[in-house]
């Protein structure tokens, strides 16, 4: 099963995760925001951009332990074996992070392998249709839930393309 991320963070020199956005290519979502990042380390675009989108997902805010516990609890709902699906890097690192904790926890057990989305594939003409489609007003650019969300639709339509239809 495919399973697309999105994170927001403070910034790219104090990178701290903010929100984090999962979407299961056959629907199933999940989202959290941390109560306890530190706002002075957000960059100026953070605070312009992704700070106002926050708060619109009723019980999305918790600890960065909760959003652990969280965070496992929902991997462990999905059949596996999982293939995590970004397009930056960093989205990766702090997943892990979350997941591993201060106690350097296992990562889940069907978490088996991850796929960084290559300019290849975020170049592609029905990738980036199906991508910018995805958003909206409510929904818009930078919020975590909607980027992972446009991921999903981008990287489905793209490979739709790829695969043989039956006639």
């Amino acid at each position: 099963m495919l399973v697309f991320l999105d994170t927001e963070f403070t910034d790219f020199i104090q990178i701290d995760l903010i929100s984090i956005g999962l979407v299961a290519e056959d629907g199933r979502e999940f989202y959290a925001e941390r109560n306890d990042y530190r706002r002075e380390d957000c960059s100026s675009f953070v605070v312009a951009e992704v700070l106002p989108l926050l708060n619109r997902v009723p019980g999305a805010k918790c600890s960065s332990a909760h959003l652990g516990f969280r965070l496992r609890e929902w991997f462990s709902s999905l059949e596996g074996p999982i293939t995590l699906v970004f397009d930056y890097p960093s989205d990766w690192e702090l997943l892990v992070d979350t997941l591993r904790g201060d106690l350097l926890a296992e990562l889940p057990e069907n978490l088996s392998e991850t796929l960084l989305i290559g300019h290849d594939i975020v170049s592609d003409k029905k990738f980036q249709e199906a991508y910018e489609s995805s958003f909206g007003r409510d929904w818009p650019r930078h919020h975590a839930l909607a980027d992972a969300r446009a991921l999903r639709n981008g990287y489905i339509a793209c490979q739709s393309e790829l695969r043989p239809h039956a006639d």
